[in-house]
């Protein structure tokens, strides 16, 4: 008989990725220097300080200006890690699902936004990107500097190693987008290098379905001189640091995020047929945008 160990922490909502830094991450194909290096992470230092009061005051402002304000707040924390964010159009593909629909671009709004995972930078390239709300892991919620930024950000915790608790985090998410919000959600449970990329847990999408809101697709795209960087990746056995330190020495890092159509869910069928529906489509057009510039893609607009 063989006995195959399962860590405790890996569950199907918090799966295990193969990547490692030792592996995966790729040397910087240019440097930046030791000044500019310390000015990324000084610059970065004064824009988180200088967050705090922002998010604590912006914890009174109604939805839509407080995303507003971190969108502005996450541009410019990019900017000073030295990070240019790129945003691109794709197509929706939907052919053979018949149950699928494209609707139009609701600016963001009560939509499901669903994206790959790769780094600690998602969030901010995904909030650069839209107005949005990130769900997070409830460990970021515990971070004393990071806690007062993710609440003023309005952000959703999960605990991923409680299985008992995923209904109430997909009931929050529900009613987020219940009130008009647009959520964004890795529903991959963990983080890959960027080169592959891990399948979509459906649970999440349940929230959609729940209140018939829209699911985007994203795909993120790391590159330095248009090769796809590991750099930015924070996996594995991957301290946050280490993440930190080659994203502050890395020239030339660009992350273009590719925003799909959103689609709907026509409702039929069993729930959790339809989930793994929406969440089969959802990763299909992520995965498109991975492996390259999609086809029909529209030339990337720098935002930040």
């Amino acid at each position: 008989m063989t006995v195959t160990f399962i860590p405790p922490s890996v569950t199907p909502w918090q799966p295990l990725a193969p990547c490692q830094p030792s592996t995966c991450v790729n040397p910087a194909l240019a440097v930046a220097s030791p000044l500019r290096r310390v000015g990324r992470i000084a610059g970065a230092a004064a824009v988180l300080l200088g967050g705090v009061p922002i998010a604590v005051l912006t914890r009174r402002f109604s939805p839509d200006a407080r995303a507003k304000i971190t969108q502005r707040w996450a541009r410019l924390l990019l900017r000073a890690l030295g990070v240019r964010v790129l945003a691109s159009k794709g197509f929706a593909f939907l052919g053979g699902a018949p149950v699928l629909r494209a609707v139009p671009d609701e600016n963001g709004s009560g939509t499901l936004l669903v994206a790959n995972h790769i780094s600690w930078l998602d969030p901010l390239v995904m909030a650069a990107t839209l107005p949005c709300r990130p769900l997070a892991k409830s460990e970021v919620g515990e971070w004393p500097l990071i806690r007062t930024l993710a609440r003023g950000a309005g952000v959703l915790f999960i605990h991923r190693d409680r299985l008992l608790e995923l209904p109430k985090a997909v009931e929050g998410v529900a009613g987020a987008l219940r009130a008009g919000d647009t959520v964004v959600a890795f529903p991959e449970g963990t983080t890959w290098c960027g080169g592959e990329m891990g399948p979509f847990r459906p649970a999440v999408f349940q929230a959609a379905l729940d209140v018939e809101a829209a699911v985007r697709p994203a795909t993120i795209h790391y590159r330095e001189k248009n090769v796809t960087s590991a750099r930015p990746c924070y996996v594995g056995g991957d301290t946050l640091i280490g993440s930190i330190l080659r994203v502050t020495m890395t020239k030339n890092l660009t992350v273009t995020v590719t925003l799909f159509p959103p689609v709907r869910l026509s409702p039929s069928g069993r729930p959790h047929e339809a989930r793994k529906a929406l969440a089969s489509v959802a990763e299909a057009q992520v995965r498109t945008g991975l492996s390259g510039t999609p086809q029909g893609a529209h030339q990337g607009q720098m935002i930040a």
